[in-house]
Parts: C-alpha cells; structure tokens; sequence
C-alpha cells in the first residue's frame, strides 16, 4: 500500500505543478477580470442592489425563504445558498488559511482578497449560466452545471459541437474525482486528524460515525440535503465568527501592523520568511490563489450544479447570490481566519515566518488557544467538524449530479454508496496526499469550466444587461430567462 501511496503521490505532484502554473492563474484571475469589465464591474457597481437582493432578501422577501411542496423537486434561493455554502465553508476557510501563510507568508491573504474579488464575478457568470441552460430530468428535478453550458451553450456555435460535449464530459469526469478529494476525503481526514489530536479519538472511529450519519443524509437527496444545510450553515458560521471576532477585538491593537504585513509580503517590500525577495512573492500570488480557490471555489464551476436547483426564475438573481457566496466565505470567514493567525504572535510580522511548530488547523487552533486558552483547541476542532462535514453534503451533491450527466439518473445511487465508502477512507489516509489530491482535481475541473464561461462570456454580458434594464432602469424589454423556448415562455409568466 505505501508503495502504491508513493506512485500516486508522485504522478499527482507533476499533474499538480502542470495544473497550477502560471497559464492557470493566468485563465483562473483573467476570466474574473473579463466577467468583471463585461458586467461593468457589477459587484461594486450594484452593490447595494445584490445586497438587497440576497442577504437583504431573507429578512424582507418570503420567496426568498419560502420551501417548495414535498412533490415540487424545487428548493429555495436560500436553501441553495446554504447549500453551496456548505461546500465551500470548509477545512479551506481555517486549515487552509493557515497553509497559505505558512508557505507563502502573509502576503498570501492579498493574492486571496484579489482571487475573491473577481471571482465574485466568475461566480456570478456560473450561476447564471447555470440558470439559464438548465433543463429538467425525467424526476422533475432542475439539471444545470456547467456541462450543460459547455454542450448547449459552446457547442450550438459554429464548428464547435463536438468540443462542447468533449468539455462536458470531462467537465464531469473531474467533478466526480474532484468530490472525492476537496469534497471528501480533504474534509473528512481534517476532522479525523482534529477529534484525534484534541479528544484522542480514533479515525477509524471518526470515519465509521461520519460515514453513518452521511449516508442518511445523503440518500435522502437534494431536498434532505438542503433541509439540513439551511439549518447548519448559519449555525456554524455564526459561532465561528463570534469566535474569530473574540480573538479580533481582543487583538484589535494589532491591526495596522496586521495589514500591513499582508501589503509588504503581497508586493515583495520585504522577503517571505527570510527567503528572496522575487521567490516570496510567487510564493504569496500562487498559494494566495490556490487557496482562495479552494476556499470559494469560483471558476470551478461547482456551486452551479444546486443554485441551478433553485425555485428562481431569473438567472442574474441566482448570480447575485454567486457573488455574496464567494463575498461570505473569502472576504469575511476567511479574513478573519487571517487576522486571527497573524495577530496572534505565531507569526513575524517582519519577515512572515512562522514561529510555531503546528502547521494547518493546529496552528489556527494555537492562534485561538491565545485567546481562549485550552478550549481554543476544541473550538477550532468543533468547528472544523461542522465546517468539513456540510462540505461532505454539499459535494455529493455536486458529484452525484457529474454521475448523473455521464450514466444517466437511474446510476445516482451507486455513486452515493462509493462516496459514503469513500468517507471511511478519507478519514485514516494521509492528510498531505488528500490536500494535493484536492488541489489537482480542483484545477483540473476548473479548465473546461472556465473554457466555457469565456466563450460565453457574451451570453453573460447580454443577459446582465437585460435584467440590469428590466429591473433596475424600468425599460420595458423582453427578458432573456432560458435558452430552451418552452421554459422561457414558462418563466416570462412568472416573472413580474
């Protein structure tokens, strides 16, 4: 077995450095700046408005709330949110934070904020992709994602119908491995590693519980696993910012040394933990954007697969709650993840060496132990315990939906069983490998994705603009809803 570890460790370390080079980085930020010239900076230009309507919308607006039927196959916008934010508030929000500072110091948080800022468009572009190329199956149920795009949307142009559903195919083959690396196994191994170190539990222990209660919750479905996110997702968050912003207002004198240290390290004003100047700086823009993709997953063309669920009918409001997704776990969870770490004295401010031992969520828990003494420890290890196991549903989600593109709907089940299995491995594997492992299928999976939002990078900018006319301007136009005629007709009933 170890030998066979050690092929694999190898041949993922080349895929690895191939998928996260620089013509990667390059297509993952450019395609943000792209959707984000095209949208005429959305995010920023109409802010208030996608506030208002997303996170504002809970609290004024039922439909956004508002459960469909038992029968309708529908959920909620917030039930989506809540879904996709399950898969991305993670192990990448606290252990990878950590590892983004620990190898390329705290400059590695500006390269994150930038991923997450264009990345809200990127996001956005998704969703309402997503929305906008959906269709239903033979159970009812909304398909959307980002094969469906890649073969409706780039193969109905011209000469390009066999890239389109070549894209698609593989787009889904690297969903179903992604969600057994950053949506299982990473996650999994993570808690197992946490409830060892902190309770001294088993992981083979670990891994059988987490195995049981996912497997109930997950052949429930979509709507089960919906039901239950929209009930943890705010639980944890809260209780996890609560926490970050004890250890923030504690530390609060620490700041302006805090932010500055990030800017220094982020332009090179000074070595990464005393390394060359030139060498930190890459150090910083490729682990700032490996783990901002990792913590937010804009531009892998994940989170589309349940927005595109949603009882919405028009694609620019399910892409607004794109942005806030992406705008909730980067520049908010993760920011403080940030500050709390960098804040505590573990690390040099000066040079951005790290000063303890603990690497990855050992060291997030050190941070909090500052603050909160022994229960540091068990708050980050309670916390990664929620954080990783709503990723664990979010991605079978994401996974089952790759499946069902490539063996049809009657096939769902046989992946739901390999991706419980699969849970029990995770959690006694090496916790190394399962990060690099996360790392290669993330990129992998990003660049058909990101293929496709580009060559519909137009599509995108028509129907903003449409909407942005419609509803925010008052001009009495058509609306652009579906590319598929008869739910297009459907929707413009609907749609006020």
């Amino acid at each position: 077995m170890s030998s066979f570890l050690s092929v694999v460790e190898e041949i993922n370390g080349k895929v690895n450095g191939f998928v996260w080079g620089l013509p990667m980085l390059i297509l993952l930020v450019g395609t943000g700046i792209l959707m984000t010239c095209l949208t005429r900076c959305f995010q920023i230009s109409h802010f208030k408005h996608w506030v208002k309507n997303t996170v504002g919308g809970i609290f004024k607006d039922s439909k956004v709330t508002a459960h469909t039927s038992k029968d309708d196959m529908q959920i909620s916008q917030f039930q989506s949110l809540c879904t996709a934010l399950a898969a991305t508030i993670g192990t990448g929000n606290i252990a990878g934070v950590a590892a983004a500072i620990a190898a390329g110091g705290p400059g590695a948080i500006f390269w994150m904020w930038i991923v997450a800022f264009f990345g809200m468009m990127t996001n956005f572009s998704e969703n309402v992709l997503g929305i906008y190329y959906r269709r239903r199956n033979e159970k009812n149920e909304w398909c959307g994602g980002a094969m469906y795009y890649l073969k409706d949307g780039l193969g109905a142009k011209k000469g390009c119908k066999q890239i389109g559903a070549a894209l698609a195919v593989l787009f889904s083959i690297f969903c179903v491995l992604a969600s057994f690396g950053i949506g299982n196994m990473g996650q999994v191994n993570s808690i197992a590693v946490n409830l060892n170190s902190v309770f001294h539990v088993p992981a083979i222990f670990t891994g059988i519980f987490l195995m049981v209660i996912a497997g109930l919750v997950i052949v429930g479905g979509l709507k089960r696993i919906a039901s239950v996110t929209e009930k943890l997702v705010p639980f944890m968050a809260v209780i996890y910012l609560v926490g970050a912003l004890a250890v923030f207002i504690v530390n609060i004198d620490q700041v302006g040394a805090v932010f500055a240290s990030i800017i220094k390290g982020a332009f090179g004003m000074r070595a990464v933990g005393g390394g060359i100047v030139g060498s930190g700086v890459a150090m910083a823009v490729q682990w700032g954007m490996k783990r901002g993709v990792f913590s937010n997953e804009a531009g892998l063309g994940s989170s589309v697969m349940v927005h595109s669920s949603s009882n919405v009918r028009e694609p620019v409001v399910q892409g607004m709650w794109g942005i806030f997704e992406v705008f909730a776990d980067t520049i908010i969870v993760c920011t403080l993840t940030a500050f709390a770490v960098l804040s505590s004295g573990l690390v040099d401010l000066e040079t951005g060496k790290v000063l303890s031992e603990n690497v990855s969520t050992a060291l997030v828990a050190e941070a909090f132990s500052t603050v909160f003494g022994g229960l540091g420890g068990a708050f980050i290890a309670i916390a990664i315990l929620f954080f990783a196991f709503s990723t664990v549903l979010g991605w079978s989600q994401y996974g089952s939906k790759g499946f069902e593109y490539l063996f049809g709907r009657g096939a769902v089940k046989l992946y739901h069983i390999v991706f419980v299995v699969f849970i029990l491995v995770g959690a006694t594997m090496d916790l190394t490998l399962a990060w690099d492992l996360s790392d290669t299928f993330n990129g992998l999976m990003a660049i058909p994705n990101l293929i496709g939002v580009v060559s519909l990078s137009g599509t995108v900018m028509k129907i903003t603009r449409n909407y942005v006319d419609r509803k925010i301007l008052g001009k009495n136009i058509k609306p652009m809803l579906s590319s598929i005629d008869e739910i297009q007709e459907l929707h413009e009933k609907e749609v006020v």
